[in-house]
């Protein structure tokens, strides 16, 4: 089984934000592949579906970003799933939006959702790293990251969560060597 985790923010407040790209391409996959209806389990909405014949459990943790390893350790415990079959969306500062990526372990790069997935599970996951761009300065991150995408933005993110929804599936079938020698050089 593999879980593929979509960071964000619960509530509608949130809905659109850069910080909730990983709830995006979680829904995204979730309409792609007719999951049923979503369950709240372990402080996370979870809904069980088939990537060919693995089992994969969509996960949009509803602990706030920053807590997002609490529901994160907790599912990957109770259906005992290795830290190597946890795929983890979240959106990416460092690339441009639109921008797709692949990566195994590393730090958290100052995202304080990947922060507590770390300190709960350990760096050892993949990572599907979605583009949203800069601030217009450092200081800014935070309101950045909790605002909308403007109308220019908007149908990169919407392409961006297309080759997300791929990068997934190719990790889930073809592993992640073959997904990262694929997705990241398309980038």
């Amino acid at each position: 089984m593999f879980l593929v985790v979509g960071l964000g923010n619960p509530g509608k407040d949130y809905d659109g934000t850069k910080h909730n790209v990983g709830f995006e391409l979680v829904d995204l996959l979730a309409r792609r592949l007719n999951a049923p209806r979503w369950k709240t389990e372990l402080k996370a909405q979870t809904a069980k579906v088939k990537v060919g014949d693995a089992d994969v459990l969509l996960v949009k943790p509803q602990t706030y970003m920053n807590l997002s390893g609490e529901s994160v350790q907790a599912l990957a415990h109770y259906y005992k799933v290795s830290p190597a079959q946890v795929v983890v969306a979240h959106d990416e500062l460092d690339f441009d939006p639109g921008i797709v990526k692949l990566k195994v372990g590393g730090g958290h790069g100052g995202n304080n959702g990947l922060r507590s997935i770390i300190a709960h599970l350990g760096a050892d996951f993949v990572r599907v790293r979605i583009g949203i761009g800069k601030p217009p300065s450092a200081e800014r991150g935070a309101d950045w990251v909790l605002s909308g995408f403007n109308k220019s933005t908007r149908p990169l993110i919407d392409d961006a969560l297309i080759k997300a929804d791929q990068a997934v599936e190719a990790v889930i079938m073809n592993g992640i060597a073959k997904a990262m020698n694929a997705v990241n050089q398309s980038a």
